[in-house]
């Protein structure tokens, strides 16, 4: 057997273990316990679940975090930054990232289709359930942006503008991590999700915001709403609201980890810099008019 040969095979073989271990336990129970767990202040508890969180996750760096000590794993996961930690781009004509992300799937949307992960199709009616939503970015430009569980959570404005109304789509919660995007289809679509239609000022563009959980992180807060959207919420799934933000003013947080699907108007551009894989930081240009 060649090298090359061997490689894909344990490759392989790791994310068939990543798959089963990760989306074939009950996802619902075991995000609800971690959700539990995670808040957990007794010191023994909060010490060994932060050792064996870094233990596993060796690019977890806390020098940025506001504070150098955490109640528990759940205080550690929803951190915030020392002031002056993001840089936030203030030019007028820039749209920046709303979170540290990776990039993955990105593009114009053909009509309604656009990509999770190269060869896996999906399409604007199945994922947002707002008819003008669908046709407004028939045509725009979208963006994935994956949070992974290391990095700082929270996520804010990419430009100044109110937001009027949070839509709440309960759904699953698979693993969105990379393995699961090349096996599961339509993964977006089925998992717990938020639509958040930013309504901005001085620019003539369109900014939508599609926040998704996954499994152990099925919570989603919003500053500017009472609830927490999670497995347990029994409201409305339209929130209406009347908040404003500044470029760079936080929004909410998940409470581990997850994804944030951007679509804008198709009068904007990706800055000449993004790509595939790479790691943004929030308040970093994204796209330009």
């Amino acid at each position: 057997m060649s090298v090359v040969s061997t490689f894909i095979n344990k490759v392989t073989q790791q994310e068939d273990i990543n798959f089963l271990i990760t989306n074939r336990i009950p996802r619902r129970y075991a995000t609800i316990f971690m959700g539990w767990f995670s808040k957990i202040e007794f010191l023994p508890v909060k010490y060994l679940s932060l050792k064996i969180w870094k233990l596993f996750a060796s690019e977890l760096d806390l020098s940025e975090a506001k504070k150098s000590s955490f109640k528990s794993m759940h205080d550690c996961f929803i951190r915030e930054l020392k002031p002056g930690a993001r840089l936030i781009d203030q030019r007028d004509e820039v749209i920046v990232s709303p979170c540290d992300a990776m990039v993955g799937a990105f593009g114009y949307v053909k009509n309604t289709r656009l990509f999770q992960t190269k060869g896996f199709p999906y399409t604007l009616n199945d994922l947002l359930t707002d008819d003008k939503l669908i046709e407004r970015y028939k045509n725009g430009l979208y963006i994935t942006l994956r949070l992974k569980s290391t990095m700082y959570h929270r996520f804010h404005a990419p430009y100044s503008g109110s937001v009027s109304e949070v839509t709440y789509i309960s759904g699953d919660t698979w693993n969105v991590n990379t393995v699961a995007l090349k096996r599961v289809e339509k993964l977006f679509c089925k998992n717990e999700r938020a639509v958040i239609d930013l309504l901005p000022d001085g620019i003539d563009a369109h900014i939508t915001l599609i926040p998704v959980a996954a499994i152990l992180v099925a919570s989603m807060k919003f500053n500017f709403i009472p609830e927490t959207l999670n497995l347990r919420y029994k409201g409305p799934n339209r929130i209406t609201c009347n908040a404003g933000f500044k470029k760079g003013d936080e929004m909410g947080y998940f409470q581990h980890g997850s994804t944030i699907i951007m679509f804008v108007s198709e009068n904007l551009r990706f800055c000449n810099n993004i790509k595939e894989g790479l790691q943004l930081k929030m308040g970093q240009a994204l796209f330009i008019k």
